[in-house]
């Protein structure tokens, strides 16, 4: 069944979903030695977080040119495609294309769409980008982040979030930056909920005003948050399979995605950086029908949840949801 069902996946970090044997190959080709970075079995190794964030800095650090992010960019479709994926957003960050230089950052983007664009037609995938300010690089960092979105905000750049440490700033911090992107036509994510708890959620939904929230499930710890969050209609990204692997949670069944739906949020479900979490998105579906006795139903709610709340136009959108129907039917 989890094979099956198309999908729709709203949280992907572009770096962060990096095959392991793509970045041994382009170590390779450099002459590098990232070798410490990988198990025996040829997967990222780390310990803790501290050693994830370690590791996926290696990592990433053999991406350095626009014709990089090309090769990243179908790599991370071809795996998405290979869950039945259809449609997925993906951070995107100046920060790592470019220096938050605007006209490189443009080549850079040049090069991610046009891998992307072969995927629609070779694979029928759709994706999108939300430009994306680190928090822990600071406010004045993220201003420069949020020009370069505004300098590319269009039918591929769609939204702007807030991803990094959680520990570092204030949401309200970040406001200007917002406000630059909501004025250029972009819509609003920001990452809170995952190591900050609930005071961290409604501070990006009343400085922030997003609409949607990556992770978001310590709002579970203010059952008064929750009730918010439902009636607001405000989305949440939730990453089951990142949140236990990096600890927020212990086990699937302590997972919150399951109270948070009994209480009217509108939860979907993605992979964050899944080669680092050993998952994919039918790992994720698999999980939900294994731990919480979700049935196809249920999982066709999750994608469902998530195209209504795709940064997309509404031609897009309505092609999307009608592959989900059909599949459906």
């Amino acid at each position: 069944m989890s094979h099956s069902l198309p999908k729709v996946e709203l949280h992907l970090h572009l770096e962060g979903a990096a095959p392991p044997a793509l970045i041994r190959a382009m170590a390779q080709e450099r002459n590098e030695d990232l070798s410490g970075i990988f198990d025996e079995s040829g997967n990222y190794s780390y310990r803790d977080f501290w050693d994830f964030l370690r590791v996926y800095e290696a990592a990433t650090s053999v991406l350095r040119t626009p014709a990089d992010y090309y090769r990243l960019t179908r790599a991370v479709l071809e795996e998405c495609v290979n869950s039945g994926v259809i449609y997925v957003e993906s951070f995107l960050s100046p920060d790592f294309c470019g220096g938050r230089d605007v006209v490189a950052w443009r080549d850079y983007l040049g090069a991610i769409r046009e891998a992307a664009e072969e995927a629609r037609r070779q694979d029928g995938i759709e994706m999108r980008g939300i430009v994306t300010a680190i928090r822990h690089f600071g406010p004045e960092k993220a201003r420069e982040t949020a020009l370069c979105a505004a300098e590319t905000a269009g039918d591929f750049i769609t939204g702007f979030g807030l991803a990094g440490d959680e520990t570092m700033g204030r949401p309200r911090d970040f406001a200007w930056s917002f406000d630059c992107a909501r004025e250029a036509g972009l819509r609003l994510t920001a990452h809170a909920g995952e190591w900050g708890g609930p005071d961290s959620v409604a501070a990006v939904i009343d400085d922030l005003r997003v609409e949607r929230i990556g992770h978001g499930v310590r709002a579970i710890e203010d059952l008064a948050l929750v009730e918010r969050i439902a009636e607001a209609g405000i989305v949440l990204e939730v990453c089951p399979g990142s949140n236990i692997a990096l600890g927020v949670y212990p086990d699937w069944r302590s997972h919150p995605i399951e109270k948070l739906r009994e209480r009217g949020v509108k939860v979907t479900v993605s992979t964050d950086d899944p080669p680092f979490f050993h998952t994919t998105m039918i790992r994720e579906y698999r999980m939900l029908v294994d731990t919480f006795g979700w049935d196809e139903s249920d999982l066709s709610e999750l994608a469902l949840n998530a195209a209504r709340a795709a940064f997309c136009d509404e031609q897009t959108r309505a092609a999307v949801l009608k592959r989900l129907e059909n599949a459906n039917a």
